[in-house]
């Protein structure tokens, strides 16, 4: 794993004219999170992030038993619960791939750290599509013979072996 800087770093705001900023990350400088700790019971973190600027703005505060104010009423039942969440990430694309490996080598450690470190948003899950998808530069699939039922042209296009695996 690659070692976190000491101390959350703030986003550098750019704006490319489109209405909503983004935060640099080049090859010497990335923004980053204080490692995540477990609030204590009956507290919570909220990140916070917003197209005005902020970017993943830690908050805290407490629940409350009872709250008798007109607005949104958020009840939290601890003792039922539906689902377990497995983790959080997104999908790496043939194009995720290409514009990564075309970083210089210390902006792809510092944009890798910002995605799976514990100074990051700490994604554990990662998505790749088989063959081609709607951000892929060609089509392309496994195999395009008709009728090959046992797969005697199946091949990994050039995208897959140098990209995803």
């Amino acid at each position: 794993t690659l070692p976190c800087p000491p101390g959350a770093r703030p986003c550098i705001p750019r704006d490319f004219g489109h209405g909503s900023l983004v935060c640099v990350c080049n090859a010497t400088y990335c923004d980053t999170l204080d490692p995540l700790v477990l609030p204590a019971p009956g507290s919570y973190v909220k990140y916070e992030s917003s197209k005005a600027g902020k970017r993943l703005e830690r908050s805290e505060g407490r629940f409350q038993h009872s709250l008798h104010t007109p607005g949104l009423l958020l009840t939290l039942n601890i003792t039922t619960l539906y689902q377990r969440m497995k983790g959080f990430g997104g999908s790496l694309s043939d194009a995720a791939a290409m514009n990564i490996l075309r970083l210089s080598r210390p902006a792809q450690d510092n944009l890798l750290r910002s995605y799976f470190s514990e100074c990051g948003i700490e994604y554990n899950l990662i998505r790749v599509p088989m063959a081609c998808s709607d951000f892929s530069v060609r089509p392309y699939s496994y195999d395009d013979v008709p009728h090959d039922y046992e797969l005697k042209h199946f091949r990994l296009a050039d995208e897959d072996v140098k990209m995803k695996v």
